[in-house]
């Protein structure tokens, strides 16, 4: 009984941190919200139920399933604090952004003008923020879920739009690993929320593809931006030819 109210808490933790509500989870599995809050409430959830909702809030019930184990804690998010300390000093966010994509110590000194002394230190302070676990020999262990993201408006994020988007944009996107696709429409609630949950499951894809390409050497790997967004959104242009009601 321990483990599955701890499970339902895991699992509740997933959904805030992805602003998913109890009502859109209702929509995506054709239930009422009181059902959904019935069943968080008892935690009566069958294996079936749970792996639906794991997929709305596109996460894997492995990853979930990490968390109740102490030895294997795994994070999907950081804290604002953890995330306000990167953005205020680079050379931590590099050293965070490298071994997120499961660089070794050798290879980012190899490539990052940082010598190994000073990597050893960043990589310590990021055992101490509980990204990674820094273990003998300076191996490193990734204490962040396949499901991490930045925290949605938060330190990360703002960084990116004031300062890096611009210069994410400047491309044609045309090239061979290149890809921009902006499309438009007037969908249902239950439309936007499966396409939401589409999304998330695109975005730990491409968390898993990144794992799994981990033991490659760095020469036969390219790094690659993936950014998801989407949001009800009317052009202002269009907003100014509305009729006034």
């Amino acid at each position: 009984m321990a483990h599955t109210a701890a499970l339902v808490e895991s699992l509740k933790r997933e959904l805030r941190a992805r602003n998913i509500t109890y009502a859109t989870v209702a929509r995506r599995l054709a239930l009422s919200e009181a059902s959904v809050k019935r069943m968080f409430s008892r935690g009566t959830f069958t294996l079936a139920r749970i792996d639906a909702i794991c997929e709305v809030a596109g996460i894997e019930f492995t990853d979930l399933a990490r968390t109740l184990v102490g030895q294997d804690a795994v994070i999907s998010q950081l804290t604002p604090e953890q995330e306000r300390e990167l953005v205020q000093n680079p050379r931590l966010m590099l050293v965070a952004l490298c071994v997120l994509n499961h660089w070794t110590l050798e290879q980012i000194v190899a490539l990052y003008d940082l010598d190994a002394a000073e990597c050893t230190r960043l990589l310590a302070r990021l055992d101490r923020l509980k990204f990674i676990e820094l273990m003998p020999n300076n191996r490193v262990r990734l204490l962040v879920s396949r499901a991490f993201a930045w925290i949605p408006d938060g330190p990360i994020q703002r960084l990116f739009k004031e300062q890096v988007q611009a210069d994410f944009f400047r491309s044609r996107f045309d090239g061979d690993d290149e890809l921009m696709v902006l499309v438009n429409g007037a969908l249902a609630r239950t439309s936007i929320a499966m396409l939401a949950a589409r999304l998330r499951k695109v975005a730990a894809e491409f968390s898993e593809l990144r794992a799994a390409d981990a033991p490659l050497p760095a020469a036969k790997r390219e790094t690659i931006t993936l950014l998801l967004a989407a949001r009800r959104w009317h052009p202002e242009f269009m907003r100014r030819h509305r009729r006034r009601s």
